[in-house]
């Protein structure tokens, strides 16, 4: 009988070493890729901006719309495309806790790339703040449109469309109501 008890204790001990934890990449943000010129790197973090460096795998990702496999190392994947200008990217990670996806500006500018985040609510701000002041000053409707035209352009040249635009607005409108 003490035997039996023992196996079982010892069978449930080694089955709770068995069952690894699933990682999951909760945030992440878009550097500069150090090895490479003209192409970036996705660093998997926490909330406090430390590198996860237990994040190593593949991981699916999409950027800009194209489905990626990122292989991650200590925390850090390559996306092994060359940027040759300025251009929006928009990363998007799908995993058991949900949808995590952030829009990105990378400035080219000499031989660097320099990585900055866009908040969706700038996004939205931006053209809010044209129709409001259009609104305010009959006047200055000509000339928010003449900007909101700009803005549209740069957008689009820049490689943000419109459904990633509203993508990524409504990805920042779930992140708060998810937290």
């Amino acid at each position: 009988m003490k035997k039996i008890l023992f196996t079982c204790c010892l069978v449930f001990f080694v089955i709770g070493f068995v069952f690894a934890d699933t990682i999951n990449i909760k945030h992440f943000v878009i550097k500069e890729n150090p090895f490479a010129k003209n192409e970036i790197a996705v660093v998997a973090t926490d909330t406090a901006g430390n590198i996860q460096e237990n994040v190593n795998g593949i991981f699916t990702f999409s950027m800009n719309g194209f489905s990626e496999e990122l292989t991650f190392d200590k925390g850090t994947a390559f996306y092994r495309h060359k940027l040759d200008k300025s251009s929006f990217i928009y990363a998007r990670h799908n995993n058991d806790q949900g949808t995590h996806s952030m829009l990105y500006y990378i400035y080219k500018h000499d031989s660097k790339l320099t990585p900055v985040k866009i908040s969706w609510i700038l996004l939205i701000s931006i053209p809010l703040g044209l129709i409001l002041l259009g609104y305010l000053f009959k006047r200055f409707i000509i000339i928010a449109l003449i900007i909101f035209c700009i803005f549209l352009y740069f957008n689009h040249h820049s490689g943000l469309s419109i459904p990633t635009f509203f993508q990524s607005v409504i990805d920042g409108l779930k992140g708060i109501f998810s937290h």
